[in-house]
């Protein structure tokens, strides 16, 4: 009872092609494979570097990027003052 069985499956399929269409289904596989493609590739580059860090005997630490010091920004005046109109 705590799996899903294969009509389960079949409806979600039916479900999944109803809701798509049979026109969109392609490109959303391709999108799908090129994501898991860029996921993977991600990872495993991840785990290269862990590798290569604990390789090196003595890691280089690498120096905090720097910003440009911060420039204090002025509001510009280009609205003429408001005046309230005059009653009689």
């Amino acid at each position: 009872m705590g799996s899903l069985s294969i009509w389960h499956w079949l409806i979600i399929a039916v479900v999944f092609v109803m809701f798509f269409g049979a026109k969109r289904m392609p490109d959303a596989a391709r999108s799908l494979g090129r994501s898991l493609r860029i996921f993977k590739s991600e990872v495993s580059q991840m785990q290269n570097e862990g590798k290569e860090s604990t390789d090196a005997s003595a890691p280089a630490q690498q120096p905090a990027a720097q910003l440009p010091p911060a420039q204090q920004v002025t509001p510009s005046v280009t609205e003429q003052p408001q005046t309230q109109p005059k009653t009689l």
